[in-house]
């Protein structure tokens, strides 16, 4: 079934030649696709913060495609992190992926620089003040760590909205059910902007299930058993493609009204999800006419 929806790709910041290429060939690829937007993120710790306004400027500078530069309260004071936000917008971008961000060291809390912004609440209403971003923020459909009630996470992103944010793109999930009630719970709460859910097509079981694990992120039982059956088969990348697509697929017919893919700068399987939905160039080109 073919489905009208936005659609957004996020990349990280290449550290090496070689990663450049890769990045600057999964943009290349997946821009046919005429998404809403390209996202840059920050390195672990705000550790690849240089390298994200180089790659956020060399998008807008050579592509016909918005960018949003993501922005972290980690490690920097306030008036680094706004020279951050003051060059995106120099550089023509509108769009700020506004978060707290993690601990500077791997599985530690995050603690505010001296001079720093608290947390994204602060981040938010300063960002706001100083030149009108569209500011997307981050949403968690399953209990963040760092939650401490089950309600904390709508509370917190009612809070960010309430502080001036646009719209929200969620952590992975891996039963469309948990985003359906997040959702839900979002709308009873009083909430009316825009939850993304964000989407991980699964290139690696194994490292995607430590990455699940490290955000707290339910593993259902069903995967694991497809995963494995699907190891067993040799049919991985078919198993993952068919999965993503159908979730992707379900949620649209949820009344989703946008995806946002994690591509991890591989574009392949994203592409051939985006195929799958009916996102073809030929689609854009007859959209485009109609």
């Amino acid at each position: 079934m073919t489905h009208q929806f936005d659609l957004s790709f996020e990349f990280f910041p290449p550290k090496s030649l070689d990663a450049s290429f890769r990045l600057w060939n999964a943009v290349e690829t997946l821009q046919v696709f005429s998404p809403n937007f390209m996202s840059i993120t920050y390195g672990a710790g705000g550790s690849t913060r240089d390298l994200t306004c180089s790659a956020v400027r060399v998008i807008t500078e050579n592509y016909d495609v918005p960018v949003a530069g993501h922005l972290t309260c980690v490690d920097a004071t306030k008036d680094e992190t706004l020279s951050v936000a003051k060059g995106y917008a120099a550089s023509g971008v509108r769009r700020i992926v506004a978060l707290r961000g993690d601990g500077i060291k791997p599985g530690k809390e995050f603690v505010p620089a001296r001079n720093g912004f608290s947390g994204s609440l602060d981040l938010i209403r300063a960002l706001k003040e100083i030149d009108n971003f569209d500011l997307t923020v981050a949403a968690y459909p399953n209990r963040h760590p760092d939650a401490l009630s089950d309600s904390a996470d709508v509370d917190h992103l009612k809070a960010k909205f309430d502080a001036g944010a646009d719209s929200a793109i969620t952590q992975f999930f891996f039963e469309k059910e948990d985003f359906l009630r997040f959702r839900d719970k979002c709308t009873r709460a009083g909430i009316s902007q825009p939850i993304i859910p964000g989407v991980m097509p699964i290139e690696n079981w194994e490292k995607t299930k430590k990455f699940a694990q490290a955000c707290a992120i339910p593993i259902p039982t069903w995967l694991e058993d497809g995963f494995r059956h699907a190891e067993a088969g040799g049919t991985e990348r078919l198993f993952s493609t068919a999965l993503c697509a159908e979730s992707c697929d379900d949620l649209l017919c949820e009344g989703v009204e946008g995806l946002h893919f994690f591509t991890l700068n591989d574009p392949t399987l994203t592409s051939d999800v985006c195929r799958a939905l009916g996102r073809t160039q030929r689609h854009l080109e007859l959209k485009a006419i109609a």
